[in-house]
């Protein structure tokens, strides 16, 4: 059973994602402020973070800092609307993703499993048993490292949410073949959950974007109107 530790100072958030954390089989530890988490991760850390950005006494990109003086376990940051400088500095830190509020609990759930998994390839990798889908890939300009969940493209580095980076993994690995909406959000998703196409044209944006704050001409990422997308090698 894996150990969540939700951090967050709305008590409604706290109550409510630890119910449904619960009823999924995991066991959760709620914390109303980043202090107070913190002094119980220095007595046992568990096995991921879901911290909230603004809290009083210490915020989430405070406590995140700390942890990772000590651990690499995955954190998912708790956002407001508007906080995008934040999701990027944070990801920077060392967050692994980060959902923005009003948020789906379902959505919460499959990102922290995603996570989870990528914890367990991890340790895999580290007893010698990587497999073809976990060692680093180069198309072009581009490099990724699943095991790290780092990418690079011409040489820089470009940080991505686990959503953005599962999507821009599934692309990349056939290039020229296109990936319908359906195929990226069976990537991205688990197949309980229902997304519509219109959020992997989200994902999609915000993975240009990113792509685009270190190189203005990337193109990689063709939109076929009506199909879906296809990464063509640069």
């Amino acid at each position: 059973m894996s150990r969540i530790a939700l951090v967050d100072d709305d008590r409604n958030i706290l109550t409510s994602v630890s119910m449904t954390l619960e009823a999924e089989g995991f066991e959760v530890e709620t914390y109303n402020d980043g202090q107070s988490a913190l002094e119980a991760f220095n007595r046992r850390l568990p096995d991921m973070g879901v911290f909230d950005i603004k809290m009083p006494r210490m915020d989430g990109m405070d406590l995140l800092q700390r942890v990772r003086q000590k651990t690499n376990m995955p954190v998912i940051f708790l956002t407001s609307k508007d906080d995008e400088i934040d999701e990027v500095l944070g990801l920077r830190m060392g967050a692994d993703d980060y959902v923005k509020k009003p948020f789906s609990q379902r959505l919460l759930v499959e990102r922290i499993r995603a996570l989870l998994r990528r914890q367990e390839v991890i340790a895999a990798d580290e007893m010698g048993t990587q497999t073809e889908e976990t060692k680093t890939m180069s198309r072009g300009s581009l490099t990724m490292d699943p095991l790290r969940h780092a990418v690079t493209w011409k040489g820089q580095d470009v940080s991505l949410t686990v959503t953005e980076f599962l999507l821009l993994q599934a692309l990349a690995q056939r290039p020229g073949f296109v990936k319908s909406r359906d195929q990226l959000m069976d990537v991205a998703y688990d197949d309980q959950v229902y997304v519509d196409d219109r959020t992997i044209d989200s994902h999609i944006k915000r993975l240009r974007k990113k792509m685009r704050q270190v190189d203005a001409e990337f193109s990689a990422i063709e939109t076929l109107y009506g199909i879906g997308y296809r990464y063509n090698e640069e």
